[in-house]
């Protein structure tokens, strides 16, 4: 990952080294264990942080994302390349 923002409804802008953009919503993910806290606590979304090795995305010890997740089903910026 190269590039990391939180974006209004719950959804990251994500840049990757090779050059892909995609907009990943996390709104599909508030199922998942402890997620429904990036809805409900105020402003804990707008924290996400990137990792050191640039492969997860995270807002706190229980709440993250792998990079591989965030590009496969991140939906592609037209006109990116």
């Amino acid at each position: 990952i190269s590039r990391l923002e939180a974006l209004p409804g719950l959804k990251l802008d994500v840049s990757f080294d090779d050059g892909r953009r995609v907009i990943y919503d996390v709104a599909d993910d508030l199922s998942l264990p402890g997620y429904s806290a990036l809805r409900d606590v105020l402003g804990l979304f707008a924290q996400v942080q990137l990792d050191e090795s640039r492969t997860c995305v995270f807002w706190n010890d229980y709440i993250d994302l792998p990079s591989h997740a965030l590009y496969e089903y991140g939906r592609e910026i037209a006109g990116n390349n």
